[in-house]
């Protein structure tokens, strides 16, 4: 065997080794995740015996739902309608960590006693476009609790309450499975969640809603890329070692003295 054809050998090895690191690498990175968001407000509803015997309302169907009589024009008021937007988003989610969907705006108005509603209903739909198309929907009940005014600011706050608790969801892709957690409503970037928004008067507050795609597949474990490397290096000085006392013993053998 001549030395040549053993370090071919010894170095096609070695790029074997190095394709295998890489490769298990690539694998060991979690998925990035693209799509965009969708929020549509139901019906409102008022509950028995509620003192809104009037109501007014726009915006079912929409992501912006407005509720109260407005009377802008007239100082004992001077308001908009109260107002709720949650506006969907594109977004990209890294497998593992927590990303936002869209955001909701809450602007608490003056309007007279009785135009208001007690609760309404809240579609939200996330659609993923990579690493491929599927797309999950979350429905949600939230109360509208408005205050009669009395001229003292705490009391005056009105506030809205996500009443279901928020939603997992679950799927697989590539031979692993997924849950998709809808995290819930956040002004701190996620780091912390609320289930209930207090606004005073006349004044309004945004907040993030965030979700979080963790895979629940148990990792393959894979061997570590320097060692890898490490035996590939080997391997060309043992097989380089070998070539040299074979021939070291040819020449011996052949009566070369």
């Amino acid at each position: 065997m001549k030395l040549s054809s053993v370090l071919t050998t010894a170095v096609s090895t070695l790029t074997v080794g190095v394709v295998t690191v890489l490769g298990f690498s690539s694998q060991a990175l979690g998925l990035t995740f693209f799509g965009d968001s969708r929020a549509i407000w139901g019906e409102p509803s008022n509950y028995s015996g509620s003192a809104n015997t009037d109501p007014h309302y726009t915006g079912v169907g929409t992501n912006t739902f407005q509720w109260g009589d407005a009377y802008p024009e007239v100082p004992r008021y001077g308001t908009r309608a109260n107002e709720m937007a949650l506006k969907g988003i594109s977004f990209t989610a890294e497998e593992g960590s927590v990303f936002k969907i869209g955001y909701l705006k809450y602007f608490n108005g003056t309007v007279p006693q009785g135009t208001n509603v007690d609760s309404v209903s809240l579609s939200l739909d996330l659609l993923f476009s990579e690493p491929f198309t599927f797309s999950e929907s979350f429905k949600y009940e939230l109360d509208l609790e408005n205050t009669t005014n009395e001229g003292d600011p705490e009391k005056d706050a009105d506030s809205v309450i996500v009443k279901n608790s928020f939603s997992d969801r679950s799927f697989s892709f590539g031979g692993n499975d997924y849950l998709l957690e809808l995290i819930g409503f956040s002004q701190d970037g996620g780091n912390t969640t609320v289930k209930k928004f207090r606004v005073y008067e006349n004044q309004d507050i945004t907040a993030g809603i965030y979700a979080r795609i963790t895979r629940i597949t148990p990792p393959k474990k894979v061997p570590e890329p320097a060692s890898l490397v490490g035996l590939s290096v080997l391997s060309i000085y043992l097989l380089s070692r070998k070539n040299k006392i074979f021939w070291a013993k040819n020449k011996i053998t052949s009566g070369d003295t």
